[in-house]
């Protein structure tokens, strides 16, 4: 079986496949100083409640924009799953040209997605992952990743509001009822959630103006669902894209290709 590993700055998601047939999924907050010895704890323990142990695992396939997690995730693989992990970097995605004029600055969650809609959605696409950051990723025709733009994530702008303005509380992020906030609370959520809106609408535009041929807009990331039925800009919500784009690497590995 295969364990699949997507690492984000906030969170991380770990999914078993057997084949092609997923067979589990767990989603943990991210932590840089969590060994291979803890991991090996709990990632056993929530096997078990899924029917399964460590050593039904295989293969084990990684993505990360942690390189601080990357070395315990290295030895959970080599001690508790008995296999060498296939580490997802810009250079050894087979099938995938990252035209940019530095590929080796190209994320590696942003190459995996590339992958994942690419072959569910084909292409050209425009990826949207709404985690730490925003991302909009460009996939070409015939699936290369062309580029993007990258913003603050919606998280992240709440906590810079909160810490830089000593008046403003942290608040949680929910669509308001209207537009126009009554209250302090009000406000802050309706200037980030609808602004957040109005940053997807806007750029989507302009990517699609620039590119200058027709474009799907596929959304994904741990905040995505916030968006669905807000907006016309984005016309596929597709949460498990990143660890589909990993069983398709891993599946490629493997026939060679």
């Amino acid at each position: 079986m295969l364990l699949a590993i997507d690492v984000g700055n906030t969170n991380s998601v770990i999914a078993l496949f057997d084949g092609d047939t997923p067979k589990a999924q767990w989603r943990a907050s991210t932590s840089t100083s969590r060994t291979a010895d803890e991991y090996a704890v709990w990632l056993s323990q929530l096997m078990e409640f899924s029917g399964y142990k460590l050593t039904d695992v295989s293969e084990c396939i990684i993505s990360t924009v942690v390189p601080q997690s990357l070395f315990h995730l290295r030895n959970l693989s080599r001690r508790y799953l008995d296999c060498e992990p296939f580490v997802i970097g810009h250079d050894n995605i087979p099938g995938v040209e990252v035209r940019i004029a530095k590929p080796s600055e190209a994320g590696a969650d942003r190459l995996v997605n590339a992958v994942g809609a690419y072959i569910a959605h084909g292409g050209p696409l425009i990826v949207v992952d709404s985690g730490t950051a925003t991302n909009f990723d460009i996939v070409g025709a015939d699936g290369a990743f062309e580029g993007g733009v990258i913003a603050p994530g919606i998280n992240l702008s709440m906590q810079a509001l909160h810490d830089a303005a000593a008046r403003l509380p942290r608040i949680a992020i929910e669509k308001p009822e209207k537009v126009i906030g009554t209250d302090t609370v009000g406000a802050m959520q309706t200037g980030v959630f609808w602004g957040y809106v109005c940053l997807i609408e806007g750029l989507v535009e302009r990517i699609k103006a620039e590119y200058g041929k027709p474009m799907k807009v596929v959304a994904t990331g741990g905040i995505a669902s916030l968006f669905e039925g807000q907006t016309k800009s984005i016309d596929i919500f597709d949460h498990d894209l990143t660890i589909r784009g990993l069983l398709e690497i891993s599946k490629r590995l493997k026939g060679g290709r």
